[in-house]
């Protein structure tokens, strides 16, 4: 059993507001400082090679933060459709930004049937979204404001995964022709890899790279590896830390640690044949949202270490890494600064963090000198 060590408050130093100014965790002694405030249930953030920071607040705006200023929203974004846990979602920058300036979104938008989840890419030409394109359109859309997934990552290739949940309906997941419950891989233009794993199966959608994710909302690229990690949403209990392997079937409802919310039994096996296993189990749900290796030079210590948020939990779970093995866990800012939404390490090395409310706030967590 993973120990679980309880970061200890050294209390404040400096006034920030409901922001404790210097903390002692294990392995590092780190300070948390507040950069912005007032955002709308922010929800994704990524980095500009200029050290700007685009923000997407959930209502549908796009917002650019910059040497101490945060931006009124940006027009010309795509529509988006705000509806549960649906709306403006994550953002990323493209990996050669500096020659194509394109910057992709997800969102949650309606079409014929109800909602479903979108992948649009634009550019930012005089602080305005300009020449947008939609490069995935979710074909099957429900009335359900539920499970929309949403993160991003790029794999060495720079081909772009992003993830879509269930859709509050489970037996979606295992559904072969369906796009829900899965991670999915294109190119940058929207185009499907030609070795995507079930482009041979008749009916089902080519976009598709695994199966049986209930509702991924942190995904990221190991920096050592390359290889696509993910974390997802249990039910009751039973989130989950996994490796994403093409044509994998990550299991979900078929085996899974957690139960329904109602307390009934989904599935009585954990583990079964033909399913991957999970590296790491949360039980009871610590709500995962946003996640990041680190691999900056700030905290030395920290070094490969896996960085979680938590909604439920409102913490950050920092996870020590032996390869694939998760040998230690750290909880860290514990009911500190509330539902904490996406986590990621900047160019300087810091570790950056988005809070999720009506006054959502950027907060960095700095070395103490």
């Amino acid at each position: 059993m993973i120990a679980r060590l309880v970061l200890l408050a050294l209390g404040p130093i400096f006034a920030f507001p409901a922001v404790a100014e210097t903390y002692r965790s294990e392995q590092a002694d780190f300070r948390l400082v507040e950069l912005a405030d007032d955002l709308e249930s922010p929800w994704g953030m990524a980095f500009l090679p200029d050290g700007g920071i685009l923000i997407t607040e959930q209502a549908g705006q796009l917002r650019l933060y910059r040497g101490g200023d945060l931006s009124d929203p940006i027009p010309g974004t795509p529509d988006v459709e705000e509806r549960g846990q649906g709306g403006l979602l994550d953002v990323a920058v493209d990996p050669d930004y500096a020659e194509t300036g394109w910057i992709y979104l997800s969102l949650s938008a309606r079409g014929e049937g109800g909602l479903g989840t979108q992948v649009w890419r634009g550019r930012i030409q005089d602080n305005r979204w300009i020449e947008s394109e939609l490069l995935f359109d979710m074909q099957r859309k429900t009335r359900i404001g539920r499970h929309f997934g949403s993160r991003f990552a790029f794999d060495p290739d720079g081909r772009l995964y992003f993830s879509i949940g269930d859709r509050g309906a489970m037996q979606r997941a295992q559904d072969p022709a369906d796009e829900a419950g899965r991670i999915h891989r294109i190119e940058r233009d929207g185009t499907v890899p030609s070795d995507n794993p079930y482009l041979d199966e008749s009916g089902t959608p080519p976009t598709a790279l695994t199966r049986g994710n209930r509702n991924a909302q942190g995904m990221a690229t190991h920096p050592d590896t390359g290889v696509i990690w993910t974390h997802e949403h249990g039910p009751r209990g039973g989130d989950e830390v996994n490796v994403i392997r093409a044509g994998a079937n990550y299991g979900w409802p078929e085996v899974t640690h957690g139960i329904d919310y109602s307390g009934a039994v989904i599935s009585d096996r954990q583990s079964a044949p033909g399913f991957d296993d999970p590296v790491h189990v949360w039980v009871p749900s610590i709500a995962p949202s946003g996640m990041a290796f680190y691999s900056g030079a700030a905290f030395p210590e920290w070094q490969g270490d896996l960085f979680v948020g938590a909604l439920r939990s409102r913490l950050l779970v920092r996870l020590e890494l032996e390869g694939e093995q998760v040998i230690g866990e750290e909880w860290l800012l514990e009911r500190e600064v509330g539902r904490i939404r996406d986590v990621r390490v900047g160019p300087d090395g810091f570790v950056y963090l988005l809070t999720e409310s009506n006054d959502g706030r950027l907060l960095r967590l700095e070395p103490v000198s």
